[in-house]
C-alpha cells in the first residue's frame, strides 16, 4: 500500500509516473487608446456595481430561461469536460505502463488541456453569437456555433495561450505548501491534499474503500475503472477550477474576437481595459454565482449528517471497514452526482450568458438590471 501523501507529491512532480506498487487572427499592433474610449467607468465600487453585477446573472437565468436552446451548450460543455476525464484517466494509465520522460509527459499534458479549452472557448463563441440572435428570434445555437468558425484561428491561439497559463498556474498552485499544525491548517483549503480529502468521504467514496487514493487500480483485484474515477476526476476538477479562474481574468476576450472582429492582440488589450472598468462587476457576477453551485454542492454535508459513517479512515483501526453503504445510500450518492453536475454546468452557461451582460452593459454605458 502507498500513502496518499505518496501520490500527491509523485503526481504533483515532474511526471505521470504512478507510485510503486506493493502488494484569428493574429494581431501585430496594439490598438490605440481611443479604440475603447468612451467605456463607463464601472469601478468606482459601492452597492450599485454590486448589483449590477448580481443583475447580470440574474439577467443570464432569464435568458437561459427564455431561450431554452441555449442548454446546448451546458450539454456540450458537460460532454468536453467528460472527456477530459477520460483524458486525464488514459494519461494515468500511460503513465504507468510507459512511464514517458519529463519531456513527453508535459506535452501529453499540453495537448489535453489544450484540446479541451479549445472546445471551451470555441462553444464559448457560439454561445456568445447566438444570445443577440435568439432575441431577434432568427437563429439557433447550431447556425451560429457553424458561424463561429471564421474566427477559428485566433480561438485556436487564444486557447493555446490559456492552456500554457494553466499548466504554469498548476505547477505554482502544485507547490502550495501542507501546513500539519492546527493552527494554520485551513490554509491546506487553498492546496493540493484538498481535493483527496474530500474525495475520500461518503458520498465521493460511495464504496468506502479506504484505500482509493493509494493502490494503482488493477492490481489486486481492483477495477481499472478507478483511473477514471476518482484519479482521472480529480484531476479534472484541479485543471477546471485553474481554467475557471482565467476565464474570469480574461472575460471579454472572446466577445471582443467574435463581436467586434479583434484580433487576438486586441481582443487581450481590450478585455483588460474593459475589465478595469467592471471589475467589482465582474467579481460580483462569480461570486454570486460560485454561491448558487457551492449551495447545491454543500448539501453532502447533510447526506454525511444522514449517513453517519463517511471517512473509512476514521474508524478504529484506521482503515478496517466493517459495514458499506447499502445500495440505497449508493443511488442516493448518484443522484446528489447528478444534480451537482448538472447545476454547475447550467451556471456555467448563465455565466456565458452574463459576460454578455456585463459587456453590452460596459460598452454602451447601460446598467445591467434586474429585470
Amino acid at each position: 500500500m502507498t500513502r496518499i501523501s505518496e501520490i500527491i507529491e509523485h503526481r504533483f512532480g515532474l511526471c505521470r509516473k504512478p507510485p510503486a506498487v506493493h502488494a484569428l487572427q493574429t494581431g501585430i499592433g496594439i490598438p490605440s487608446e481611443s479604440t475603447f474610449e468612451g467605456l463607463p467607468d464601472g469601478g468606482g465600487g459601492g452597492s450599485g456595481t454590486i448589483r449590477r453585477g448580481i443583475g447580470a446573472a440574474i439577467s443570464g437565468m432569464r435568458t437561459l430561461n427564455q431561450n431554452r436552446q441555449l442548454l446546448w451548450f451546458t450539454l456540450f460543455a458537460g460532454l468536453v469536460m467528460v472527456g477530459n476525464t477520460l483524458g486525464q484517466a488514459a494519461l494515468f494509465y500511460i503513465g504507468h505502463i510507459m512511464q514517458p520522460d519529463i519531456i513527453v509527459s508535459y506535452a501529453l499534458d499540453f495537448l489535453l488541456e489544450f484540446a479541451t479549452l479549445f472546445f471551451l472557448v470555441f462553444l464559448l463563441a457560439g454561445l456568445v453569437l447566438s444570445i443577440p440572435s435568439k432575441k431577434e428570434g432568427s437563429t439557433s445555437f447550431f447556425v451560429e456555433l457553424a458561424g463561429a468558425k471564421k474566427y477559428l484561428k485566433a480561438l485556436f491561439l487564444w486557447s493555446v495561450v490559456l492552456a500554457l497559463a494553466g499548466m504554469l498556474l498548476f505547477r505554482i498552485w502544485s507547490y502550495f505548501p501542507v501546513c500539519h499544525v492546527s493552527s494554520c491548517s485551513w490554509l491546506n483549503f487553498f492546496g493540493p491534499s484538498i481535493f483527496p480529502g474530500i474525495l475520500n468521504q461518503f458520498p465521493f467514496n460511495l464504496t468506502m474503500d479506504p484505500y482509493i487514493f493509494t493502490e494503482v487500480p488493477g492490481y489486486g483485484g481492483r477495477s481499472l475503472l478507478l483511473w477514471i474515477y476518482p484519479m482521472g476526476f480529480m484531476w479534472t476538477l484541479i485543471y477546471s477550477a485553474i481554467n475557471l479562474l482565467l476565464f474570469i481574468l480574461t472575460p471579454f476576450v472572446v466577445p471582443l474576437i467574435v463581436l467586434e472582429h479583434k484580433t487576438l492582440r486586441e481582443a487581450v488589450v481590450g478585455s483588460f481595459a474593459m475589465m478595469k472598468k467592471t471589475l467589482i462587476e465582474v467579481a460580483a457576477c462569480a461570486i454570486f454565482l460560485g454561491v448558487v453551485v457551492s449551495g447545491v454542492f454543500l448539501t453532502y454535508l447533510l447526506v454525511q449528517a444522514a449517513h453517519g459513517y463517511n471517512d473509512p479512515w476514521m474508524t478504529w483501526p484506521p482503515g478496517m471497514i466493517t459495514s458499506h453503504p447499502t445500495d440505497a445510500w449508493i443511488a442516493l450518492g448518484l443522484l446528489y452526482y447528478l444534480a451537482v453536475f448538472i447545476v454547475t454546468f447550467v451556471v456555467a452557461t448563465v455565466g456565458g450568458i452574463a459576460v454578455l451582460d456585463l459587456y453590452t452593459s460596459a460598452k454602451t454605458g447601460q446598467n445591467a438590471k434586474i429585470r
